[in-house]
């Protein structure tokens, strides 16, 4: 990390200008370099009013997982509707340059390979890595290889202990509000045997929140490297990566725990480990580095609040009930709720029909007492979406197929999440919206910036560095004062 930050361009605050800041919105604005309003992911979830369900923003009926269990969850891109950074390389090249895209979530690696890369994830059903069948009929031999090592098997039997002395660390290991989930425990040393007594999905999923994660992350994007043969010849390939361990560690442990402190510290070792690996491939000088955030993370609620701050934990199954009674008091019928899914409510249309009751009212009724909730900071009908000082953020969240009948943000140090334990993300709030940017490698200008910049600058950036054009739905900038580009 220190070669990256003393030798690249530095923006250490880029903010995400939308209201709702998570997995899929983030990993999709980093690709595309547009807002929700122009990729069309809302969340990491949204109501389809088809089927009446929450569903995956990537789900797709038509093409199941590749060497797994079928399930309803990320499978392909078919509902991203903008242009990515590796369609544009691809398309740009003739299909000659490559674009990969590797994750522990299939979310992630699905919105940075596009329509035309490959995404590749780690299953917690299988312990492996797995793609969709849009993407691929069958396995390449490199991947075959590289999941009959069975790492994640190999992890069962292991700890995750400190790597550095307990002085390096700050604050305590034992907090009453982190997570136990996954049979990790709340302190070092954590077991990564999920409770099973043979490796199996709860072992893989205690693996996956943990840095062990990122390290077989990095193993399968070096066997990646060599099985594609990226870097090998004059047409740039692209190799997205998403360290999604990193996140988990997050909201088991918070971002002040020695867990997530750890976790760091490990992901720094891999990633010099990786920057190795593509500078043998590619050769020294004919490297470009981006690294960024899809979201930033707030801390424990309750940590905060014992600091003197307003902290509180916000549930949403509970905040949907008393909206849910209000609105039956307020027009006589119950049920008047379909979801709340992170900052967006949902009514049921269908019950409302039923009823012949006024969708346009019901929402802006929703909406009124959504305002009137202390830990609310505003609340908006999408009939007069207008939440004061967050107008923009508002505009680019929309989506009129895809987003909730109101919108609405929690006040600064509220947590939505319904688990009574760790954290999590999602609101416009610095603590969440704000992530580092950093650019390191082949026409890169070293210094720190504090010129704005935004997550959505990174893809019509890297484009220009690689002589392409922006993707097409592209409404981010050229970082031009830190690039220099050839004439």
């Amino acid at each position: 990390m220190a070669k990256l930050m003393n030798e690249g361009a530095v923006y250490p605050q880029a903010r995400y200008e939308t209201l709702e800041t998570v997995t899929a919105i983030g990993h999709a604005s980093l690709a595309t370099g547009a807002w929700a309003h122009r990729h069309g992911i809302v969340g990491n979830r949204h109501f389809d009013r088809a089927s009446g369900k929450l569903v995956a923003p990537f789900s797709d009926a038509t093409h199941p997982v590749l060497g797994a269990a079928n399930d309803e969850g990320d499978v392909s891109p078919v509902n991203l509707l903008a242009e990515t950074l590796s369609d544009r390389l691809r398309a740009s090249t003739g299909q000659r340059g490559k674009a990969v895209a590797l994750a522990g979530k299939p979310r992630s690696a699905i919105a940075m390979a596009g329509r035309l890369g490959d995404a590749w994830w780690f299953h917690h059903g299988v312990g492996g890595f797995v793609t969709g069948t849009y993407y691929k009929k069958e396995f390449p031999l490199w991947v075959q290889r590289f999941n009959e090592k069975k790492l994640a098997d190999a992890a069962w039997g292991q700890q995750w202990t400190l790597s550095a002395p307990v002085k390096d660390y700050l604050g305590e290991d034992d907090r009453p509000f982190e997570s136990e989930l996954f049979g990790l425990g709340r302190v070092f040393p954590h077991p990564l045997h999920g409770g099973l007594p043979s490796p199996g999905k709860a072992s893989y999923e205690a693996l996956g929140t943990s840095p062990f994660a990122t390290e077989l992350l990095v193993e399968f994007a070096k066997a990646a490297i060599e099985g594609e043969q990226l870097g090998r010849d004059d047409v740039p390939d692209l190799l997205s990566i998403s360290f999604s361990a990193v996140d988990k560690t997050y909201h088991l442990y918070g971002p002040t725990s020695w867990e997530y402190q750890d976790h760091l510290l490990r992901f720094d070792r891999a990633l010099g480990q990786l920057l190795a690996a593509a500078e043998r491939a590619a050769g020294k000088g004919n490297v470009l580095v981006v690294l960024s955030g899809d979201h930033g993370g707030a801390n424990i609620p309750e940590e905060w609040a014992a600091q003197g701050l307003e902290g509180l934990r916000v549930s949403p199954d509970q905040l949907k009930k008393e909206l849910d009674a209000a609105l039956e008091k307020q027009f006589g019928a119950p049920g008047l709720v379909a979801a709340i899914e992170e900052s967006d409510v949902y009514l049921d249309w269908k019950r409302l029909e039923s009823r012949k009751l006024d969708v346009v009212a019901v929402r802006r009724a929703a909406a009124a007492w959504l305002s009137q909730r202390p830990e609310l900071f505003a609340a908006a009908s999408r009939d007069a979406l207008q939440l004061p000082s967050l107008e923009r953020e508002a505009a680019h969240a929309y989506h009129p197929e895809r987003s909730g009948d109101v919108l609405f943000v929690l006040r600064p140090f509220k947590v939505l999440e319904s688990w009574p334990r760790g954290t999590s993300h999602g609101q416009p709030w610095s603590y969440d919206a704000d992530v580092p940017l950093v650019l390191w490698g082949r026409g890169v200008r070293t210094g720190h910036y504090g010129q704005r910049a935004q997550p959505i600058d990174l893809a019509p950036t890297v484009a220009a560095l690689l002589e392409l054009s922006a993707p097409a739905s592209c409404e981010g900038r050229i970082l031009f004062e830190a690039v220099t580009l050839t004439k």
